[in-house]
This record gives C-alpha cells, sequence and structure tokens, in this order.
C-alpha cells in the first residue's frame, strides 16, 4: 500500500451514506440530517499491523480477509502524518536488532493531535531483561529523532511499559481545549477531527440543559467532560476498569468537580435505578438525590437492550450516539413512541467505507 490514496471521489461517497442514512431514518421524520465530513487523508489516530519477515526484510502487513490476501504496507495515508512518520522511523531500528525483531509479529500505533505517540509490539515470545534493555534504547535514539513517544512491549500474560501506556491528548472543543488521557489497548475515539465535531454538536443540543445527565458507557469520558459545564451534575458509568481509572484522572486534569463516574454495567445501573437491587459500588451515591432529566448513551454495535430502552423512554431527552445505524433504527422503533427527533447527525468517523456514525437528539413528546 503506497503512501497516497487511490482516486476515490470522497464528496460522492460520503452523500451516499447521507441518503443511506436519510433513508433509514425517513420512518422517525427527522427535519434534515447534519453531515460533518472528515478530512480525506491522515484522520485516523490508530492504527494496527501484522509484521512479516522475510529474509533479512521486516514489514508491515494487511490482510484481505475476504480475498485471502496480504498487502504490503509502506505508507497508511488514512492514518495520521505522526504514524505514518513512526513506521517509517521504527522498522529500519527493529530491523538490526536480532533481540527485538525475533518472533514479534504485531504492532499497534496510538497516536494523538497533541503530538504524543505509543508503539505497542506484540511477540510470540517472553519478554526479557535483554528485551527490555534494547527496548529502551530504541526509545532513546526515536527520541532523538524527535519523537514523543512510549513503547509497550506485550506478550502471553505480559506487559512491559518503558515509562507508561498512556498519552495525552487536547482537544479545542467550541474554543475550550480538552485534556484527555489515552490507554493503549482500550477504546478512543478514531478519528479526532470527527470526535471533536460529535462533542461541538453534543454541546449545542444540550445547551441551556436544565438539572443533571445521567451517561451511559462513558469511556475515558470523551462526552462528560465536554458536556459537564451544560449540566448541574453528570452521574456517568463505565464497566471496564482501564476506562474509568483514565476518566477519573481526565476529571482532574480538566478542573472539572461536577461529574461522578461508577464502575457498573448499564444492566446494573438499570436494576440500581428501578431499586431492583443495591451494589456495594454504590455507597456514598444516592441515586435519588439526581434529577436526571437527561440521558445520553453510547453503545456498542449491538445497541441497546430492552429494559435499558424502557428505562429511557422516561427521560425528557436523550442524547444517542451511534456506530450501527440498524440497531439505532430498531431502538428508535421502541423510543419513537414516547420521543421525536430534534436533530440527526451524520458523523464520517470511518471515509471510504460503508461505516456510518450517527447522533440523534431526542425530545420527549409533550
Amino acid at each position: 500500500m503506497s503512501e497516497s490514496l487511490p482516486t476515490l471521489d470522497y464528496p460522492a461517497l460520503l452523500l451516499a451514506k447521507q441518503q443511506r442514512l436519510q433513508a433509514l431514518l425517513a420512518p422517525f421524520k427527522p427535519s434534515h440530517i447534519e453531515v460533518f465530513a472528515s478530512p480525506e487523508q491522515h484522520f485516523r489516530m490508530r492504527a494496527e499491523f501484522r509484521l512479516w519477515h522475510e529474509g533479512d526484510d521486516l514489514y508491515h502487513i494487511m490482510f484481505d480477509k475476504v480475498r485471502g490476501e496480504r498487502y504490503r504496507v509502506d505508507g497508511f495515508p488514512i492514518a495520521s502524518e505522526l504514524i505514518n512518520r513512526m513506521m517509517t522511523a521504527l522498522l529500519p531500528e527493529l530491523k538490526v536488532s536480532a533481540v527485538l525483531r525475533h518472533k514479534l509479529f504485531q504492532i499497534d500505533y496510538l497516536s494523538t493531535l497533541s503530538g504524543q505517540i505509543a508503539v505497542s509490539l506484540l511477540y510470540h515470545k517472553a519478554l526479557d531483561a535483554q528485551w527490555e534493555s534494547e527496548a529502551r534504547a530504541l526509545k532513546v535514539r526515536l527520541q532523538s529523532q524527535g519523537f514523543d513517544v512510549q513503547l509497550i512491549g506485550r506478550a502471553r500474560k505480559q506487559k512491559i511499559c518503558l515509562d507508561h501506556d498512556w498519552v495525552d491528548e487536547t482537544l479545542n472543543v467550541n474554543g475550550r481545549d480538552f485534556h484527555y488521557r489515552q490507554v493503549e489497548n482500550s477504546f478512543t475515539q478514531p478519528n479526532a477531527r470527527m470526535n471533536i465535531e460529535m462533542l461541538q454538536w453534543a454541546q449545542l443540543c444540550t445547551q441551556g440543559a436544565q438539572g443533571d445527565l445521567l451517561e451511559l458507557y462513558c469511556g475515558n469520558g470523551n462526552f462528560s467532560i465536554a458536556l459537564a459545564g451544560n449540566f448541574a451534575r453528570v452521574l456517568a458509568t463505565e464497566i471496564a476498569k482501564s476506562s474509568v481509572q483514565a476518566a477519573q484522572h481526565n476529571l482532574q486534569a480538566n478542573g472539572i468537580d461536577n461529574v461522578r463516574i461508577i464502575r457498573m454495567s448499564t444492566e446494573e445501573v438499570t436494576q440500581a435505578l428501578r431499586g431492583e437491587r443495591t451494589f456495594n459500588r454504590l455507597q456514598g451515591v444516592n441515586l435519588t438525590d439526581y434529577q436526571c432529566n437527561t440521558v445520553l448513551v453510547d453503545p456498542p454495535r449491538a445497541g441497546l437492550d430492552k429494559e435499558t430502552l424502557s428505562m429511557l423512554s422516561t427521560y425528557p431527552q436523550i442524547l444517542y450516539i451511534s456506530c450501527n445505524p440498524h440497531t439505532l433504527v430498531d431502538n428508535l422503533a421502541t423510543l419513537s413512541q414516547t420521543h421525536r427527533i430534534a436533530r440527526a447527525a451524520l458523523f464520517d468517523q470511518f471515509p471510504y467505507t460503508d461505516h456510518i456514525e450517527t447522533g440523534v437528539w431526542l425530545v420527549k413528546y409533550d
């Protein structure tokens, strides 16, 4: 794969997505769909590649699972410029080190707009003191080339961080800088520019909102932090331990004191709010103190379960961020009985693919 994209008509591809989304949402009668276009190149902040060993050569590859073919990747134009520079700088360093290249089968990259990058080297072998020594020397050489880099070695039941396993990102949202710690091998938004658009759109939707916000699937606090200023308080839930830890750090880094994060699944939160179960993790948290008039959900591709949908239907306002328009439509079949679409948006997180990221702002019928 070369360092430039093939000739593709991005505006036409985006228009096709818009038309598909319009058709899917037509039964729910949105007034129109706001469309946010991605940069056409260097938009992806994460990338994962397998490594191919061929004699003395070593290079990134990608697999076409449908055709059963592999492709050499010397440049990856959809990835950030920082990832591309690191790909070019890293491989020559690995090639000359028998220790670092031996049984190396994958490299994961996590980059930021703020210039930091984490590189994870994945091995089919145990990592020893010699590996760590050579990896530390590699990090020094990469830093001498101007990279603000973290190196992580991973093998079965083993993880070695040369300093730490995270990078710090700064996003400017409607004129304010927000700081986010992003942990290697944890979920982060893949397209930083589109993430900014989503956060700005969410702020505008909830501007002037009354009461508190309940957020399900909060991750590292991506939305919680950007929306905290629009609400008296935010009660956010997340099940992944690493994401909860990152979110707690991010609250402190941004000086936000009106957000409470609890480590619970959406199903558990639903049970707690209904009074069906009590949880030790809620000690010190009185759910009845919160006056949540708005709920934000950013669920996985499977969408929301029936119990959560039933709970959401009682809230005056719902902000639903969806990575799967088909499960969104399934959920809207239920939610449209109590709510209307006040705003809808398409965020093109993944240009040149069929993937559609959608936001809908739902308001309860009077």
